[in-house]
């Protein structure tokens, strides 16, 4: 079995193929001017509590805030039960999570993960479910 990974590089845009006997595996392409951020980690702060909409908004550098849902907070960030699990693929349901507001205040620190990347005049959707995905 021979495995072979194609790279090639233009100015505009990058593209890597994986080949498994011959055979086309994979393809990534990335555009420069439409550089993606979905899967990009960062460290970012909370901004505004919308206890309204049940959602933060957080700055982690770019231009606009992104916007992170409570369905897209893990346990850890609760007030209380924070040694609660959850099962791989068995988020607790959202009625069972508690407020928004109980869970951050303006000016905490959160390790964040893009999960789409801003539309317009809104800025990209957040989760802490961090995910690194790989082959191997």
């Amino acid at each position: 079995m021979s495995e072979e990974i194609l790279i090639n590089v233009t100015p505009q845009e990058t593209r890597v193929a994986m080949v498994e006997n011959g055979v086309l595996q994979e393809v990534f392409i990335e555009r420069e001017r439409k550089r993606g951020l979905v899967g990009n980690i960062y460290k970012g702060r909370v901004t505004n509590v919308e206890s309204s909409i049940q959602a933060v908004f957080v700055d982690f550098g770019l231009a606009k805030n992104g916007f992170l849902h409570i369905s897209d907070v893990q346990p850890p960030y609760f007030p209380r039960n924070r040694d609660e699990k959850e099962e791989v693929g068995r988020k607790i349901p959202r009625h069972n999570r508690p407020p928004i507001q109980e869970c951050f205040r303006r000016g905490q620190e959160v390790i964040v993960q893009i999960t789409k990347d801003g539309v317009g005049t809104k800025g990209p959707t957040l989760t802490t479910y961090l995910s690194i995905p790989g082959r191997y």
